[in-house]
Parts: structure tokens; C-alpha cells; sequence
């Protein structure tokens, strides 16, 4: 039986060549990406395509699926975060796909690599601030400067906040990468012993115990699945709030 990590290993395709000594390839985590960027479109092209006035099944999705991170956006962000509605939406929209696909048996599980998560929180936070120095110039520092406080209290409070803003697309693609691989690992865990017991012998008894609590831990990934998506969604527009106003 493949190990618990096995699951996770990129594997190439299509061998697109060498660039020095490294070979470019169509990978396994580029097939997913790939797929998930193609239902989003096909979901919302194909779904609201007849824009109906009574809405059919796809529509209905594609509807729910705008209004809650347009709501998200408005929330977290004030209605001038709607600026950057496109970003979020596409965000968020790539990130619940990419975990959902994960959760079919075989399939591979884009954001369980630190790779991809970092690459999309470096996304957030160069947005954050090139918009915060383009729109406010050298106000946008600002964040890093409390008010009301003390001079020489800027001198412990400023590396602070410089230290806090680094940490933001630590946290942001560590948070989501942790969660989706940590998930994975235990279902595949939890799916050997229910394995291991049936060829047991006489343990075979005991096979239900570990197949009910795996799918309870199905049942819980989805969850985070989920979950994990609209987190990263919502502390995108909570950044974003502070390209918009940087002063504290």
C-alpha cells in the first residue's frame, strides 16, 4: 500500500523540455489547476449564459457563488474593497475548487503544496502594497505607525508592525497548506487501518470502528475544505482594507 504521502508527490506528464539542467514539464498539480480554472469558467459561462430571470439550477449556483463574496468583500472590506471583487472572487472561487477536487479519491490536491499557497498569498500582499503606495504614496507606511503613541515608544512598536505585515503571507499560505495536507494525511491513515484489519484475520471485527471515523474525517475535510477557502478569502479582504486605508 502506497504510503500517506505518496499522494502528494508532482509527478510529470508532458515533458516540455530543459531550461540548464532542469526539466519543464506538465505536471499533475498543472492538470488540477488546469481543471479547476476550467470548471470555474464552465460554471460560470455556461451557468449564466440565458441570465434568466427565474434562475435554473447552474444560474442559482453561479449566483449564490457572486453574492456571498460580493457580501464577503462588503463585510471585511467596506463597499470600496468592491474594487477588488474580481481578485477575491477569483481567488476564492480557485482555491474551493482546487480543495474540493482534492477530496475525489485518486485526485490530486493542489493546495496541499506550500508552493502554491505561498505564490497566491505573495499575490495578496504585492497587491496590497503596490495599490497602497500608488494610491496613498509614502501615507501607505503609515500602517506601520501607530498613532497617538509615544516617540520612543515607536522605536519597539514600528518593528512590530513591520514584523506583524511580513508574517500576513506567511500565515495566510501556511494556514491553508497546513490544513489540506494535514487532512489528507490522516484519511489516508485512518483508510489503511480499515485495510490492515480486514486482511487481519481475526481482527476484521474491528474494521468498522476505523471505516466509521474515516467517514467522519471525510465528512470534516469537506468542512475545512470549505472553510479554508473562505477563511483565505476573508483575510484577503481584511489586507486589503488596510491598502485601502492604511492609517490606523
Amino acid at each position: 500500500m502506497a504510503g500517506p504521502i505518496e499522494q502528494f508527490e508532482i509527478k510529470p506528464i508532458v515533458s516540455l523540455g530543459k531550461i540548464g539542467g532542469s526539466e519543464i514539464a506538465f505536471t499533475n498539480s498543472a492538470l488540477f489547476m488546469v481543471a479547476a480554472v476550467a470548471i470555474i469558467v464552465l460554471l460560470f459561462v455556461y451557468g449564466t449564459r440565458n441570465r434568466s430571470l427565474v434562475p435554473g439550477r447552474l444560474q442559482s449556483l453561479a449566483e449564490m457563488g457572486y453574492e456571498f463574496v460580493a457580501n464577503t468583500v462588503k463585510d471585511s472590506a467596506g463597499h470600496d474593497g468592491m474594487k477588488f471583487m474580481p481578485l477575491v472572487f477569483s481567488l476564492f472561487m480557485f482555491v474551493l475548487v482546487c480543495n474540493m477536487l482534492g477530496m475525489i479519491p485518486g485526485a490530486f490536491t493542489v493546495t496541499s503544496h506550500l508552493i502554491v499557497t505561498a505564490a497566491l498569498a505573495a499575490l495578496v500582499i504585492l497587491t496590497v502594497i503596490i495599490y497602497g503606495i500608488a494610491k496613498h504614496g509614502s501615507h501607505f507606511f503609515g500602517l506601520f505607525v501607530p498613532k497617538g503613541v509615544h516617540p520612543l515608544m515607536l522605536i519597539i512598536l514600528v518593528p512590530i508592525e513591520v514584523i506583524s505585515f511580513v508574517s500576513r503571507p506567511i500565515s495566510l499560505s501556511v494556514r491553508l497548506f497546513a490544513n489540506m495536507l494535514a487532512g489528507h494525511i490522516a484519511l489516508k491513515i485512518f483508510a489503511g487501518f480499515v485495510a490492515t484489519l480486514l486482511f487481519a484475520g481475526g481482527w476484521a471485527i474491528l474494521s468498522p470502528l476505523p471505516l466509521v471515523l474515516t467517514i467522519a474525517l471525510i465528512a470534516l475535510e469537506f468542512l475545512v475544505a470549505g472553510l479554508q477557502a473562505y477563511v483565505f478569502a476573508v483575510l484577503t479582504c481584511i489586507y486589503l482594507h488596510d491598502a485601502l486605508h492604511p492609517g490606523h
